[in-house]
């Protein structure tokens, strides 16, 4: 019984394995010549400047030390457009797991980072059809904005 146990256990992680290679996500990853903070607030300004709505800048670090424990920096920064967003969400409503869009900036290691998921990884992730226009434009608009955040 146990080694039959064994087996399945095996087979169903070599199955996960599998799997994990066909949803490699479109996770975009950036370094930033300014700290966390700096960084944040130059995303914000691009975004408010562009017409994005900024609904919330969540500061994980703050939210360690008030259970006095440590984090590096770390901040999401959550923006949207619904007339970049409505379309996405027409095609699937489940895309609002991960819309209005969020970018996550942190330090590590004396480096500051940002990231956020394309709109590539939102149709994979979905499997979206029908929005591609939308998509692109997402993915276009986080480029342009990420690009100003960490412009020298």
């Amino acid at each position: 019984m146990k080694t039959v146990l064994t087996s399945c256990l095996i087979v169903l992680w070599m199955i996960l394995l599998a799997g994990a290679g066909e949803t490699v996500e479109a996770l975009v990853t950036l370094e930033s010549p300014h700290s966390a903070a700096v960084t944040a607030d130059r995303l914000v300004a691009a975004a408010e400047g562009a017409g994005a709505t900024v609904f919330a800048r969540i500061d994980h670090a703050a939210g360690a030390q008030s259970i006095g424990a440590e984090l590096e920096p770390a901040i999401l920064v959550i923006f949207g457009n619904p007339k970049l967003g409505t379309p996405v969400l027409q095609a699937d409503p489940r895309a609002g797991l991960d819309l209005p869009v969020r970018v996550l900036i942190w330090e590590e290691g004396g480096r500051t980072k940002l990231s956020y998921l394309d709109g590539a990884g939102l149709a994979q992730r979905y499997g979206i059809e029908g929005a591609d226009a939308a998509l692109q434009r997402i993915s276009g608009a986080l480029a342009k904005l990420t690009a100003a955040a960490i412009a020298p």
